[in-house]
């Protein structure tokens, strides 16, 4: 089964998030990045990611995307995360190497799990952010390695996709050669794609018709979402689908209502649409529903 992994900055996104996946009556991934636990510190993330777990009794992780370096990784690991994220692609791969390996040996001392990432993904995201030039394809054959000397539990890998709403200035393209190729050398290790939002063009089109100013984003397909997951991607991360929702959903309020100065006015509305969008990822692409 193939799961979604939603990044989260506050309660509304948080409750939007778990309120769509108990609906579908699917497991549920919350993930925060270095960036976001910087906005809303590490004890509030972990406290609200408590209480929805007692609101639901759907199985939820909370993952740190895109750790840095080995001490924030080691930071969420102390503070109760369940899985965390070392992206070592920045470096070389004897760097990546060893950098992964220590978190790994930390991380499984003290039973959570690791995410790696090898290659790397163009585009800009919060602390992530990689030129055109510098993005490179996952080679398997350095995947197959990598898993094999660090022991991580998951990889990403890059096959096409980029961080932002500004994904492919041409046609939409994913490797799935390569993808095929690395599941054919690690069949037993988790495949995960960043930058896997669609920047949907519903959305994108509220956003500029209440007043913003985002012309030609462009993101990944649902329908090469939704061959990745059945090609045996197990985790799809969205972080921009979710705050495009957000920005719509306030926009249109203040667009319309002027007065508007209550947060619960036009949060409501936001928590709302963000549901939607989740509950459209884990329903139509990812395969991740149980429902029959």
């Amino acid at each position: 089964m193939q799961y979604g992994a939603f990044n989260v900055n506050n309660m509304e996104i948080i409750q939007a998030i778990v309120d769509a996946a108990a609906e579908e009556n699917s497991p549920v991934i919350l993930q925060a990045s270095s960036s976001a636990i910087k906005y809303a510190r590490i004890n509030y993330l972990r406290k609200m990611v408590e209480a929805a777990t007692e609101d639901t009794s759907i199985p939820i992780a909370l993952h740190l995307d895109h750790g840095p370096d080995f001490e924030t990784c080691k930071m969420c690991i102390d503070n109760g995360f369940t899985s965390v994220m070392i992206d070592g692609s920045k470096y070389d791969f004897e760097e990546n190497v060893a950098l992964t390996k220590k978190v790994v040996d930390y991380a499984h001392s003290k039973g959570v799990v690791v995410e790696a990432e090898l290659g790397k993904l163009a585009g800009v995201e919060d602390e992530v952010n990689v030129s055109d030039k510098d993005a490179m394809y996952t080679d398997p054959d350095q995947a197959k390695e990598f898993v094999e000397r660090t022991g991580c539990d998951s990889l990403a890998i890059a096959i096409g996709t980029s961080h932002g709403a500004y994904k492919f200035k041409g046609e939409a393209k994913l490797r799935f050669d390569i993808l095929a190729k690395v599941k054919e050398k690690l069949p037993n290790t988790p495949i995960v794609l960043h930058g896997a939002s669609t920047v949907i063009p519903e959305l994108v089109e509220m956003c500029n018709k209440y007043g913003a100013d985002i012309p030609g984003a462009k993101g990944v397909p649902d329908e090469m979402l939704n061959e990745a997951s059945k090609s045996g991607v197990s985790k799809i991360n969205v972080d921009t689908d979710l705050r495009l929702a957000m920005t719509a959903a306030i926009r249109k309020v203040f667009a319309e209502e002027p007065s508007a100065f209550d947060p619960r006015k036009y949060m409501t509305p936001a928590r709302d649409l963000i549901k939607q969008t989740v509950q459209h990822k884990i329903r139509d692409v990812f395969c991740s529903s149980n429902k029959a």
